[in-house]
């Protein structure tokens, strides 16, 4: 008897007993499998959505206690008790934090920092101007989400991923809808890795073959005191401009300024290396962990609020597609304004790398343009409006920040 009551209570108060308690955790479960597939085999962008999709499979797992998203769910930061988070909390709780305060996309911006080179778009300052035109996803996103019934600060969050921005995306999201924090993650992350597809026909449709064609000349070499004094004066600019701005502008640059100040070798290697190696695990793991299919607690169906088990999952999905074509759409349309301008000097090609996708939309210009031209050779100028992306989707979100604050959005 005393076996077969041991044995009972341990069906009763297992996993596989609880499985199907709410479906909803076992749908979350087949989504995260077919998320680690698609990141294992088919290898989109592998580095955050492997990451992603299990930290998405650990939180559904019955009785796991790793996350407790009714500890964060409705709450704004000030009330979250930290207290009970320590106390009761699992460990995907506690480094859930690090996404809730805005730690790890501010660390992983000083790694990218500490990784590019502004060389190019010092070299051809115009190509700034793309790596704004590029933005244009985000505010029409912005708009149609509206449009579909979304929450202003709900809209600004999906409009975000039109900047082809992993961490600005879960910046802003944080802030202003973190409910959403992880479709909206999923989605953008997603799109970054469908770029090599997504961009090629809209870049085919919206040119000629003779403004496939142009050969572009290198650019004049810049000198390292530019190069060490943009960061710095960027910086000055952009946080007087979008206060809001300052963690994401001013970690992305002082990484930067690792790099080209010559100085500090070890930290500007470290950044590059161990620590944003380090933060992409804790971060892609807890924002995976946010996509729970039911609110232990609460009653609550985090789909009805999330989206992945209710339509507002597939509005998501949609109107992040559309703010990435419509960003490709704005930089390719300025490429050719500049094209006409510079009397068939610039490529219109490489205004679609004014998504801040660093290197793959730079790498798509290029692969699009050999490929009417094998002897064209337009990554370095397309680097240029690449790396101006990020600073444009940085100042995007600082931007809608802004005005949320303003509006009462937050």
């Amino acid at each position: 008897m005393e076996i077969g009551k041991i044995i009972e209570n341990l069906w009763v108060d297992s996993g596989f007993n609880n499985l199907f308690t709410h479906w909803e955790n076992a749908v979350m479960i087949v989504i995260a499998c077919v998320l680690l597939y698609l990141a294992i085999v088919r290898g989109f962008e592998p580095l955050l959505l492997l990451g992603i999709a299990f930290g998405m499979l650990l939180a559904n797992l019955p009785l796991s206690g790793m996350m407790h998203m009714e500890l964060f769910t409705g709450k704004s930061l000030s009330e979250i008790s930290f207290s009970e988070i320590l106390h009761e909390g699992g460990i995907l709780d506690v480094l859930y934090l690090g996404v809730k305060l805005n730690i790890y996309p501010c660390l992983i911006f000083m790694g990218i920092g500490a990784m590019t080179d502004f060389g190019p778009m010092l070299a051809r300052p115009s190509s700034m101007i793309l790596g704004a035109a590029a933005q244009l996803g985000v505010y029409c996103a912005f708009i149609l989400a509206i449009v579909f019934g979304f929450l202003p600060n709900v809209a600004a969050s999906i409009g975000i991923i039109g900047g082809a921005d992993g961490p600005t995306a879960i910046f802003l999201t944080s802030k202003l809808a973190p409910t959403y924090l992880g479709p909206i993650a999923i989605a953008a992350y997603s799109y970054m890795a469908l770029i090599p597809l997504i961009q090629p026909p809209i870049m085919k449709a919206m040119t000629t073959q003779k403004e496939r064609e142009t050969v572009m000349t290198q650019a004049k070499p810049v000198t390292k005191t530019t190069k060490i004094i943009f960061p710095i004066a960027v910086t000055i600019f952009c946080v007087l401009l979008l206060p809001d701005v300052a963690p994401l502008i001013g970690c992305f640059m002082l990484g930067n300024l690792f790099r080209e100040s010559g100085v500090v070798e070890r930290l500007s290697d470290t950044t590059q290396n161990a620590l944003i190696n380090i933060v992409t695990i804790f971060l892609s793991v807890t924002v995976g962990a946010t996509s729970v299919g039911y609110i232990a607690g609460t009653g609550e169906n985090l789909g009805q609020n999330v989206g992945f088990l209710s339509t507002s999952t597939l509005l998501i999905i949609l109107l992040g597609l559309l703010a990435f074509s419509f960003s490709t759409v704005g930089g390719v349309l300025f490429g050719k304004i500049m094209y006409a301008v510079t009397g068939g000097k610039v490529n219109p090609l490489i205004g679609s790398a004014g998504v801040s996708a660093v290197p793959m939309a730079a790498r798509v210009s290029q692969n699009v343009g050999a490929k009417y031209n094998p002897s064209n050779y337009l990554l370095m100028h397309a680097m240029g409006p690449n790396v101006a992306g990020v600073i444009g989707s940085a100042v995007a979100a600082g931007f809608l920040l802004s005005v949320g604050r303003v509006l009462g959005w937050t």
